[in-house]
């Protein structure tokens, strides 16, 4: 379903308002950054393959899923303390990727101009699809269907603008 000229009017009005009355810039934040994101992985050796083989994050921890006997909990490095997890649940019958509200649009990752380039040649051998947007972002899949942004900004930056 496509905008009206009018909706988009009316939205970026919507976001006008929202940052003349709420945008607090680099105020002191009270986190220290994110421990963590967990994603559900239908593969713990094809999701291992892929971060760890193909995009170059290594395998740091493999333990028992607390709350769920028999599923694995599993993180790679993606730099600066932060860490990409997953679960697989084995025994649910879980559907395909599906973006909701309160779910998963993408995530994404900084990585050095350098290391985005040699990312883009694995993604290449590997045959996994992408788009480029911008010159520094390319968005491409998992192996189960969820969206991840390889960006060559620095952390904070986003297409050249502080976001942080």
């Amino acid at each position: 379903m496509a905008l009206t000229e009018a909706q988009i009017a009316e939205y970026a009005q919507t976001r006008d308002t929202v940052r003349a009355e709420l945008l607090r810039g680099a105020a002191r934040t009270t986190a220290r950054g994110i421990h963590h994101t967990a994603l559900i992985s239908g593969d713990v050796r094809r999701t291992v393959d892929f971060y760890q083989g193909v995009l170059g994050f290594p395998l740091t921890e493999v333990v028992e899923n607390r709350d769920y006997p028999g599923s694995t909990h599993f993180f790679f490095d993606v730099g600066n303390g932060n860490a990409l997890a997953f679960f697989d649940l084995p025994g649910l019958d879980l559907g395909p990727y599906a973006e909701v509200l309160g779910g998963l649009h993408h995530i994404a990752i900084s990585t050095t101009p350098e290391e985005w380039t040699a990312a883009k040649s694995r993604l290449d051998a590997a045959g996994v699809e992408y788009v480029e947007e911008s010159g520094t972002s390319i968005y491409f899949k998992d192996p189960d269907g969820a969206r991840i942004e390889l960006i060559s900004d620095p952390l904070g930056v986003m297409y050249g603008e502080p976001v942080v």
